[in-house]
């Protein structure tokens, strides 16, 4: 026996469909219609009709093996075998994240294939997997946050069972996992929710498609539909938090914003579980509200992406000033976020032409996720450049000191750590030929605008663009990436072992500058970061509290010298007592 209910409020007729099968369902009110179906059990293949329509996919199927346009499967999540009871995972402010993308991750591109580079993961020091959006998308490869499926896990990456197994495996090294939800768009193919309720509002629109409903008539059952989501994420495959997409797009008026609704629901859960859970936003506003208490009239999420670190670090070191870069100018930039989070907290941006952000006062460093690369900062790119491409090795180390030493819960992105040489391009598999056309004619028009030969820009439906975004496992094992992975797991250990690099106090955070000779000195407690990124051997002064040894050192050629400590052009040290 199972119970069937779905949320259709403007049909007149519902019926379950189980092949050739059609069941009537029961109108039980607020738009909610029911059925008991003795022959279903878990495995049944299934769908509903509305009006007499052809079957369409649940709007909360928890399975779709066929992909986004076949039938909904039932599944029992009381089925599979947990081994993780007594996982707790570390406080974010300890964390060291890892952002993957489980398609281009492995060559097989599966839940089950992550597992077996968990090892690799656990050797570097990190100690939160986070997951790029793993939902129901069209076809076989693509980013997924075009996904219309959220609540099914992708069936080309290994469906339920097989997140769960990877999810188990994780915690069974010690690993948190986070995983990326888009709820502020749906996918623009297989997005059959639409048909059933007023899922989207003509009030807003996203850069991405329509706008889901968050404050106009019948939303409630909507932001039912998305906070549920995110409870099971949590509660049946035991995730340890979420990364919320492009939070600025979920563009609600009510008087309790659904964020904060959701982040209400989610402490509710963590208290039932007995288990740290957290809710990490991205957003391009700078609000600090985001992840100030609900009593403070914040929406009590636990931490954002800081975009503008990452912006900052990225002008610095590549000297790129295309596009949003145009407002980050070097040292000054990077000193204002590590002291205050973001960069801009009220000034005027002259890439936007108007003042943006709010300033971040009062919150602590744990509350901004710092990084040097994303998978959008890469793959947003024309042809979706790494910074292995863009750098050489030194200015790599140097960004790497920068984002783990800093106040701030570091990230990084897959094959980041031994400066891989693969691209991260933009990727699908539309199978509708016109849809497919119109991805890759929209992108190419969008880098046109900015000088690019639309072809040199790659065509996100051939296969060999995904392809070529495939990390290449054999790096690691030979310069210069070997030293390049040896440095970043040095600087994790030494994050671990200093107390002060994990203090999050960003009033505690001393930099001083030369820019036009290059160099940069971030004092973080008894520990200094000195950085050359001259073109000529120089001393870079050191405080009154002079550090008598270096700790870590991206070059062998660094002494102390009266006026200070001497490095070569592109390199960094880490200094103690």
């Amino acid at each position: 026996m199972t119970t069937f209910t779905v949320w259709a409020p403007r049909a007149s007729q519902v019926e379950l469909t189980i092949g050739t099968r059609r069941i009537a369902m029961s109108p039980r009110g607020d738009g909610w219609w029911k059925v008991e179906e003795p022959s279903a059990a878990p495995g049944t293949d299934y769908g509903f009709a509305l009006d007499g329509s052809p079957p369409l996919p649940d709007p909360r199927s928890p399975w779709q093996p066929a992909g986004v346009h076949g039938p909904s499967r039932v599944l029992d999540h009381g089925a599979f075998t947990w081994s993780d009871a007594r996982w707790q995972p570390p406080p974010l402010a300890a964390a060291v994240i890892y952002e993957l993308h489980v398609g281009t991750f492995t060559g097989a591109g599966t839940f089950e294939a992550v597992v077996d580079r968990l090892d690799h993961l656990v050797s570097l020091g990190v100690t939160h997997v986070e997951l790029m959006p793993v939902v129901e998308f069209p076809g076989a490869r693509g980013w997924g946050y075009d996904g219309v499926d959220l609540f099914a896990p992708h069936h080309a990456c290994g469906g339920p069972v097989g997140l769960k197994r990877l999810v188990d495996a994780c915690h069974g090294r010690g690993l948190a996992v986070i995983v990326d939800v888009v709820f502020n768009h749906l996918g623009p193919a297989g997005n059959y929710v639409g048909r059933f309720g007023p899922y989207f509002t003509d009030r807003y629109r996203t850069p991405w498609g329509e706008a889901v409903n968050l404050d106009a008539a019948e939303s409630d059952e909507v932001r039912r539909f998305l906070c549920d989501n995110a409870l099971m994420w949590l509660r049946d495959y035991h995730m340890d938090g979420l990364r919320i997409d492009a939070v600025h797009a979920m563009l609600d008026r009510s008087a309790t914003h659904v964020l904060e609704q959701l982040a209400a629901e989610v402490r509710a859960l963590e208290a039932h579980l007995g288990r740290h859970l957290v809710l990490i936003a991205e957003s391009d506003l700078n609000d600090p509200r985001l992840v100030q208490a609900p009593v403070a009239g914040g929406y009590g999420l636990d931490a954002q992406w800081n975009e503008d670190y990452h912006h900052a670090l990225h002008a610095l070191l590549t000297g790129e000033r295309q596009g949003y870069y145009a407002d980050f100018g070097g040292m000054p930039d990077v000193a204002t976020a590590l002291r205050e989070g973001f960069v801009y907290a009220g000034r005027r941006s002259a890439y936007r032409r108007r003042r943006h952000g709010r300033a971040a006062t009062g919150l602590g460093g744990q509350r901004f996720v710092g990084c040097l690369q994303n998978h959008d900062q890469v793959g947003n790119r024309a042809r979706g450049e790494r910074m292995s491409q863009l750098v050489g090795p030194g200015r790599l180390m140097i960004g790497a000191a920068l984002v783990l030493t800093a106040p701030f819960v570091p990230m990084l992105f897959q094959g980041e750590e031994w400066g891989a040489r693969t691209p991260f391009q933009y990727f699908t598999d539309h199978d509708d030929p016109a849809l497919g056309a119109a991805v890759r004619d929209g992108r190419r028009r969008e880098f046109a605008a900015f000088g690019w030969n639309p072809e040199e820009v790659p065509d996100p439906q051939a296969p060999e663009t995904f392809e070529r975004s495939r990390l290449d496992w054999s790096e690691p094992a030979r310069e210069p990436h070997a030293s390049l992975l040896a440095w970043h797991r040095d600087l994790i250990r030494l994050r671990r072992a200093q107390a002060a690099l994990s203090d999050g106090r960003m009033d505690l955070v001393r930099v001083d500058w030369d820019q036009p000779a290059g160099w940069v000195r971030i004092e973080r407690g008894a520990l200094t970061v000195a950085v050359n990124l001259g073109a000529r051997r120089q001393p870079v002064p050191l405080g009154q509290e002079r550090p008598r040894r270096p700790l870590l050192a991206s070059s062998p050629e660094i002494a102390f010298e009266p006026t200070g400590i001497a490095l070569p052009p592109d390199s960094v040290a880490v200094l103690g007592p």
